[in-house]
């Protein structure tokens, strides 16, 4: 490598830190990446969760909706008996073989009659499913990722693609961007958010920090104290819109993890399941797939079996660039490579090989601190930086290719002192020196 290489590379790498410290908002506020992704999210697991929720319980299925209701019928039709020990209680049409099922929320429609024709997809995002080990990836896409469009349609921004092309131009430009193959889709139109919780009766979750906000040409208004509320649909939605965030998208990404693990919560309730039906209608007027209803059903069964303590996901990496009143996310080949090959292609390293590693610790709590510090060294690890962080919730970041969730979970099976940490990819290391992970305690 040349003198002047290593020169560039080196101011790479400075641009890409700083971007990620103070990484500002991409595109406009009113179709959030973050709103987006949570309806889709929702609607999809909502429906999921229903499916096994309702059709292992004939019992709830007889005495709220009667015998020969269409409900009890749909869910006695789709149940998957667990009984039988000898036999997996899911048989996916597709085999044992991973899939790619891509996750896209578009924004509002000039066309009332057309909720899909003309446009963007504000959230992007590749669900990696493995059924052989239960376990799901996910890969979100900057909506403002710079690539080329297929079809002599020179370069935009990714999210410009179903608006030119439909969804069949997305999926091209995804699969030729990231050298992957898409299985299946979900579409989720972006109104979905309010009326899915709304229709659970709201969800409960902890606001991190105290969030004031008021954009009245937008008709945006967000006034939340720092504790547990319960957020009605309009509220949810407020939470996830929240721009003033020194961690731009990294930290909407983790409020949406923390809020629909909330949901999930929410799901498990049984009052909860009375609320099916209007989340399936719904969802028949704000989803679009090509999936069908047995596919669904299949996968309905396999998501009883995922643990959403050991789901990855990252996000693909780069910086912010302007170019005249454009403004582009600029993916970082070497390191979006990284990305795909580590929860797509599941590339991972075996835990006894992993050789001498490096952590950074960050805490507001120092007792919290003392006791990881001490299960880091009898461990092995050394921790090159220390330093303070407010959050609300303590997560597990790993940095390097190597650290999985396999080896969080090696670590916290050996040590509980490292158990109930929130397990995030993200090969970027901003926080706090060059290691191959971060682990930050919440004081919360």
């Amino acid at each position: 490598m040349t003198n002047q290489m290593q020169k560039n590379k080196i101011e790479l790498n400075k641009k890409h830190t700083v971007s990620e410290r103070n990484v500002k908002e991409i595109g406009d506020d009113n179709s959030s990446f973050i709103k987006v992704l949570l309806g889709m999210m929702i609607i999809f697991i909502g429906i999921i969760a229903g499916i096994f929720l309702l059709a292992d319980n004939e019992e709830f299925l007889l005495d709220h909706f009667g015998k020969n209701s269409f409900v009890t019928k749909l869910f006695e039709k789709l149940s998957v008996s667990s009984e039988n020990k000898e036999h997996a209680d899911f048989a996916l049409p597709f085999g044992l073989r991973r899939q790619n099922i891509l996750f896209l929320g578009v924004d509002a429609s000039n066309n009332p009659k057309d909720l899909w024709t003309g446009t963007r997809t504000d959230t992007i995002i590749l669900v990696n499913i493995d059924p052989r080990t239960k376990s799901v990836n996910a890969l979100s896409i900057p909506r403002d990722s710079k690539v080329y469009l297929p079809g002599n349609n020179g370069v935009n921004k990714i999210n410009a693609a179903h608006s030119i092309g439909g969804i069949e131009m997305t999926k091209k430009t995804i699969e030729d961007t990231l050298g992957v193959h898409i299985d299946r889709y979900i579409m989720v139109h972006d109104s979905a958010v309010k009326e899915i919780v709304d229709a659970m009766d709201g969800i409960d979750i902890y606001v991190e920090k105290p969030m004031h906000y008021h954009d009245y040409s937008g008709n945006l208004h967000i006034n939340f104290t720092k504790g547990d509320h319960h957020l009605n649909g309009q509220q949810a939605v407020e939470y996830l819109r929240f721009r003033h965030d020194a961690l731009g998208d990294i930290g909407r990404t983790q409020r949406q993890q923390w809020l629909l693990r909330s949901l999930l919560n929410k799901l498990k309730q049984p009052e909860t399941i009375t609320k099916i039906p209007d989340i399936i209608s719904v969802a028949k007027k704000y989803v679009k797939t090509d999936m069908s209803l047995y596919e669904m059903s299949q996968y309905a069964a396999l998501a009883k079996h995922i643990d959403m303590n050991k789901i990855e996901i990252a996000m693909l990496p780069g910086a912010p660039n302007q170019k005249g009143y454009i403004s582009y996310w600029i993916l970082d080949p070497e390191k979006t490579q990284e990305v795909v090959n580590r929860i797509i292609y599941r590339d991972k390293t075996p835990v006894e090989d992993m050789g001498q590693l490096s952590a950074s610790l960050l805490s507001s709590n120092s007792s919290k601190a003392s006791q990881i510090e001490e299960a880091l060294k009898t461990a092995g690890i050394e921790i090159k930086c220390r330093g303070t962080a407010s959050r609300a919730h303590s997560q597990f970041i790993a940095h390097s290719s190597k650290i999985t969730n396999d080896y969080y979970n090696h670590l916290a099976k050996n040590d509980p002192t490292f158990a109930g940490l929130q397990f995030v990819f993200d090969p970027v290391n901003y926080y706090c020196g060059e290691t191959d992970f971060t682990i930050i305690l919440s004081g919360n």
